[in-house]
Formats: structure tokens, sequence, C-alpha cells
């Protein structure tokens, strides 16, 4: 545990550490207990990653003097829901939890995201942590205070801003995942590395096999990396009114597909990494970006084993799905151009366009 390293995210809300290190979860209960006085913490968790950590984390937290209630849903994206947060809203009031006491998010991103909203509108507002168990969640969304469900009309369409107290990223979690949620948090490395700069998409390149290996060490850095630069965007730029926008590279077309294939049938990382590809496609047009750089981001994602879907799906559904995401303005679809190594133009696409584009990315699949 003595390899643990502290990334400090500051937004205008406060604050907070992201520790990183091998074995940490059982340090979870002091780590948290440094940020928070609360008597209770309810760890919202799935079943799943209660049988695998629940009683470490239970014990610390315990041992930090907490009182500990849990509340437990079913894995998978369809616990992101409207009817479960209403379920977990139900049982925080059942376990009597009052505005000084803490949630504790532990799994991937679909509990911190659920757990996060329920923080956030329970009793208007409570304090909560975040021990993400999934490279994608410790990569990106454990970081930044963005929590949701899903609504039938599209993907995290009801949310909130709320900044955890802590986060706890123990990185011997994610090397036991299935190797489709370990292309999820590649996915997300991979455009972190592109948003970031050379430096890191640099050495993501160089240590591309490493990663894929599940290489104790590389993943390590890559998470460190990868947090640290979320943190400076997320410093200045809290509630993604500006500059946090380019982290939706890959999502705009990432979170139509999900949606039209149903959420779970498509991981989450092949989705985004697909979206990459075709906002390379889209940069190269729209912004005459080098055909060198788009053939680096594809060279990437190939060594990541992040391979091009294969499902052809219709363009007129995937153009509908992305008309009700909730980066749409004004009737605008709008997409994140990576233009080189670190920077990123955010544009919306004329419809002509963006269906001239789709239909030959279908006719290049089927």
């Amino acid at each position: 545990m003595s390899d643990a390293v502290r990334v400090q995210v500051m937004t205008s809300s406060g604050l907070y550490p992201v520790h990183i290190g091998s074995g940490i979860v059982d340090l979870c209960g002091s780590l948290v207990r440094e940020h928070s006085t609360a008597r209770t913490a309810a760890v919202v968790t799935d079943s799943n990653v209660q049988a695998l950590l629940g009683v470490r984390v239970v014990a610390s937290l315990e041992a930090a003097q907490f009182r500990v209630v849990q509340v437990t849903v079913e894995p998978g994206e369809a616990s992101k829901s409207w009817a479960r947060a209403g379920e977990v809203l139900e049982a925080l009031a059942a376990h009597g939890l009052d505005r000084g006491d803490i949630v504790v998010a532990l799994g991937g991103g679909v509990i911190g995201d659920l757990a996060g909203f329920c923080a956030a509108v329970y009793m208007r507002g409570i304090s909560y942590a975040q021990i993400p168990t999934t490279l994608l969640a410790q990569v990106d969304s454990s970081v930044g205070g963005k929590t949701a469900v899903d609504l039938a009309a599209g993907k995290n369409l009801a949310g909130a801003f709320l900044q955890p107290r802590a986060v706890v990223a123990d990185t011997d979690s994610p090397r036991t995942l299935l190797e489709l949620e370990w292309r999820s948090g590649l996915a997300e490395i991979a455009k972190s590395a592109v948003l970031d700069g050379e430096e890191f998409l640099s050495w993501l390149e160089t240590h591309a096999q490493g990663l894929v290996d599940r290489d104790p060490e590389t993943v390590k850095h890559a998470i460190q990396a990868s947090v640290e630069f979320k943190a400076r965007i997320v410093a200045g730029d809290e509630r993604e009114c500006g500059v946090r926008e380019c982290l939706n590279l890959g999502h705009t077309l990432g979170h139509a597909i999900e949606k039209v294939a149903g959420y779970g049938a498509v991981g989450h990382g092949l989705a985004v990494a697909e979206g990459m590809r075709f906002s390379a496609r889209l940069a190269a047009r729209i912004e005459a970006v080098s055909p060198e750089f788009v053939s680096r981001q594809e060279a990437l994602l190939d060594a990541l084993g992040l391979v091009e879907l294969s499902s052809v799906y219709d363009s007129e559904m995937i153009r509908t799905a992305m008309s009700s995401d909730k980066k749409v303005r004004n009737g605008a679809v709008r997409f994140v151009l990576a233009t080189s190594p670190g920077e990123h133009v955010v544009r919306g696409v004329d419809g002509g366009v963006l269906q001239e584009e789709l239909r030959e990315w279908m006719r290049e699949r089927g």
C-alpha cells in the first residue's frame, strides 16, 4: 500500500482527493473519515461487487467508526434507472440517513452514477464518496461530480452535479474484470490521451500492450495520468459550460450506438472507440485534420484491442438517437473533434453532412 498516490481535484465546490494504489480498498474507511464527520455510511453497490468486496469495505468503514448500512441492486445498466433510484432513495430513508450522513458508491460507473444521483437529491443533497471498482470508473466517471440515471429517451438525461468527498481507487480491483469491461476503461484512457497532449499520447502508444496485458505499474500510471488530466479539466469547468465538453469525444455516436443496440448489448468502450473513429473522420472533413493524425488515433485504438464494430445499424435510427442526446444545442448535433494532440474544437454538424457520413460509415461496415 506504500505505492499509493494522491491526486487533488479542485473545483469551485471544494477540494477532494483521489487515492490511487494497490490494496487501498482496505483503507477506505480511514480515507473517507478524513473528509466526513458522518455517523452513518450507506454503501450502495451491486450484488457482484458486494460478493467480492463488500465484507472488506464494511469492515474498513466500521473500523473508522461509521455505522454502516447496505443497499444492493442488480448489476448492469438497467439499474441506472429512474425506478431503481426511487428504490435506493426509499432505502436511505428507511435506514434513517440524515443530512449529515454519507453515501458510499462501491462499484463501477453505473453504481457511481446511481448512488451519486441519489445522494444529490436525497434531502436536497447529502455527501458521498466513490470507491470505483472498474477501470472505466477509476479513470473517468468517479471524478468530476457528474451523476445521472437513464431515461427511456436517452442515457444520462436526469442528473445532477455533486462532487464526492473522496475517491478511493484500488488498482487491484479492475484487473479481474471481464475483457469487455476492461476495454471500456481502455477507451476512456485513449480519449484522455488524445485530448491531453503529446506526452500522454506518446506514452500510451508505447505502453498499449502493457495495458492490454494488465501490467500493474502500467495500469497504475494510466489511471493516474487520466485522473490528473480530468482534474485539470474539471478545475476549469466544473459544470460543463465550456472546456469540459471536450470529455465527450467519441460519446455522441457512442451513446447513440448504445441506445439503438439496447443498453448493455454493446460495451461502452467499444461504442466510444467507434465514436472516436467517426469523430476523426468528421474532423478530417470539417476541420481539414491531417490524415496522419486520423491514422494515429485508429492505430492506437487497434493496439488497445478496441476493434471496429461489425454490427450495422440503421443510419436514421442512429441520427434520431443523436438528436435526443443532451449534447444537442438548438437542434444541431454537436461533436468534439480532436484536431491535434491536446487540441480540439466542438462543432454542430449540418444534418446533411452528418447523414452522408453516417451512410458512408454504415456502408463500410456492410
